[in-house]
């Protein structure tokens, strides 16, 4: 006889409240470098939500709260993450250096470490920096970066929505902080 599986009720996932989720100690941060879409964005809220980002920066042309596209996608995400808004991508990474953290970029390049054998440590914080629709990460903010992470793919396509990759990394980078103790 097959076991039935019950759809957990919200209210019984134990879930914190805003300012529980806010004291809760977190190891990473993600860069927004120039995305586009207020879409993708309010994705990317959620995610972080999700996976215990510390802060979301949002650099360049990137959307920011109060918008009713992230709003849509980001379903109250906006305001249980920490933002804020970076006239660049080099300078919020310039910053972020000054507070300790390793500078990762999400991208497809030479020498990349596959997300696979990414690693976090726990005793060391990490911005993970994603880019733009279009042109992926810019050159210049790859160059200020301790490494690179590449997502392995097996299909025709090149890439994945920017979204769709940062649920992919922070996935990863959350079950291996739970982990490590």
């Amino acid at each position: 006889m097959k076991t039935p599986f019950i759809k957990t009720e919200n209210q019984a996932l134990g879930r914190p409240d805003i300012d529980t989720f806010k004291s809760i100690d977190k190891r990473f941060v993600v860069v927004l470098d120039e995305v586009r879409s207020a879409h993708n964005v309010g994705s990317i809220f959620r995610s972080s939500d999700a996976f215990l980002v510390e802060e979301l920066l949002l650099c360049g042309i990137t959307p920011t709260p109060p918008s009713k596209e992230i709003r849509k996608t980001a379903l109250g995400a906006e305001q249980s993450v920490v933002w804020s808004k970076w006239p660049s991508t080099l300078e919020a990474i310039t910053e972020l250096k000054q507070r300790g953290y390793q500078i990762w970029a999400i991208e497809q390049a030479s020498s990349a470490t596959d997300l696979g054998d990414f690693m976090p440590l726990s005793d060391k914080k990490y911005a993970l920096i994603f880019g733009n629709e279009v042109f992926g990460v810019d050159q210049e903010v790859i160059d200020q970066c301790d490494g690179v992470i590449e997502i392995s793919q097996g299909g025709t396509k090149h890439s994945l929505n920017v979204s769709v990759s940062a649920g992919v990394v922070l996935w990863h980078c959350f079950s291996q902080n739970q982990k490590t103790p």
